[in-house]
């Protein structure tokens, strides 16, 4: 495995009173081990398709397809979708080497591909976006699982439109792909919208949800216009899940472990907060993707913590102050690359120069490294909880290893809190009511 998880900095023994005792620490990891019998039970009976993603091959076929048309004679390509539709593919595409300019990631290389995330419903981003977009070279994939969401298909639509207007509706098949459910035809607006213009439709597997899908073609297809390579992505994400099928115990299974830290620490130590810190920049959209899969799943029935999505090390000039001295409420995940070296070196001629000597010969990687360490330090001897995952480099395996630790974790983590990590009712109210809101305007 590429990551090493430590948790001892969440233990009495490194912060005294604010860490887990041995006890309660024992106590959370039997609760795991009844978490791993159900994740297993519902593996063997079908019900988690979501462990099959990573040695599954068949469905890249049609993601090749998909992305030579999304490709060919393209200079942009635009991905419509939000929350777990979006995010996933998001987090791949700064891998990828995207940047983040305002709120749209994008990236020209050498293709000449810029690839954008419209990801939010803003009336005048919108209306920039089809300025700024040449008709004629951009191409769209337009996810939604269920086919309903009213941003995706707001967006959709327009963009047909758009088309229309230059005259390139005759053409629209080669100009938008959508990835949605295929079988409820009937109630699915983004495959009757598909079906009307002739559009390619790729199968949005219907036992996965949208936060659980980076790993399947939802995060697939766009990495590969990226020009990632999705098997190495789903190979970081097989030891994971070998883990958790195995016979192993509890404390000597990642996702098991980090899952009864977690509880332990909400359930005995007052902790509201989740931080995810990585020292990275292409991890940045990655602890966004955290927080959704996090929020949503384990945020239920009054229970659950907040998740809070950062970076490091620009975030310990605005949130350190509250996090070291404010409530002690919050759990801190720093997520560590080996930047040591890395990156523009401060010649060392300058090591006579009273104000940047302390920095003379040494390269941004290095300040990185010191600051990254620095940070878990600090937090210790304040005594709060921080946990540590030490990545061996940031490729397309490590990250895949990343995502899939975190989606097991945030499933036995469910499990443990006896709520279904996989629904998410409380946010269907606000969609009825949108819908209400809007057929009276």
């Amino acid at each position: 495995m590429h990551i090493q998880q430590d948790v001892s900095r969440c233990l009495s023994h490194a912060i005294g009173d604010a860490g887990l005792n041995p006890s309660e620490l024992d106590s959370a990891l039997e609760r795991a081990e009844l978490a791993l019998v159900k994740l297993r039970a519902h593996y063997k009976a079908g019900q988690l398709a979501l462990l099959d993603v990573p040695s599954q091959t068949e469905d890249l076929v049609a993601c090749q397809e998909a992305a030579k048309i999304l490709m060919t004679g393209a200079t942009d390509v635009v991905l419509l979708g939000t929350g777990g539709s979006s995010l996933g593919a998001q987090a791949l595409a700064q891998l990828a080497g995207y940047k983040v300019s305002g709120i749209i990631p994008f990236k020209l290389n050498k293709r000449t591909l810029r690839v954008h995330f419209l990801d939010n419903l803003d009336a005048e981003m919108l209306e920039q976006a089809l300025r700024d977009q040449g008709m004629s070279t951009t191409r769209f994939l337009a996810v939604s699982k269920s086919g309903g969401t009213a941003e995706t298909v707001m967006q959709m639509t327009i963009m047909l439109d758009a088309l229309k207007d230059n005259g390139l509706d005759w053409n629209a098949a080669n100009h938008m792909i959508v990835l949605t459910e295929l079988d409820k035809p009937d109630t699915n607006t983004v495959l009757k919208l598909a079906k009307r213009h002739k559009l390619m439709a790729l199968e949005h597997p219907n036992n996965i949800g949208g936060r659980y899908s980076v790993l399947t073609n939802v995060g697939m297809l766009p990495a590969m216009v990226m020009g990632l390579e999705p098997l190495n992505i789903r190979a970081g994400a097989k030891p994971p899940v070998a883990s958790v099928l195995s016979n192993k115990s509890a404390k000597n299974i990642p996702a098991a472990l980090g899952a009864a830290v977690n509880i332990a620490l909400m359930e005995n130590k007052g902790i509201t907060t989740t931080v995810m810190m990585p020292y990275a920049d292409r991890l940045r959209l990655f602890s966004t993707w955290f927080q959704q899969l996090w929020a949503e799943s384990v945020g239920k029935d009054g229970k659950g913590t907040t998740p809070l999505a950062t970076v490091g090390p620009v975030d310990q000039h605005s949130l350190m102050q509250l996090f070291l001295d404010g409530p002690r409420d919050k759990l801190l995940n720093v997520i560590q690359l080996p930047t040591a070296g890395e990156g523009p070196q401060i010649p060392v001629s300058f090591r006579s120069d009273p104000l940047v000597g302390y920095l003379a010969g040494h390269s941004v990687g290095d300040l990185t490294d010191c600051q990254q360490r620095a940070t878990v330090e600090t937090f210790t001897r304040n005594k709060r909880p921080v946990r540590v995952f030490k990545m061996d480099g940031l490729g397309e395996e490590q990250l895949g290893e990343l995502m899939m630790h975190f989606m097991l974790e945030t499933i036995l983590t469910g499990y443990m809190m006896g709520i279904d990590p996989f629904d998410q009712p409380a946010v269907e109210q606000s969609k009825i009511l949108t819908r209400e809101y809007l057929s009276s305007m």
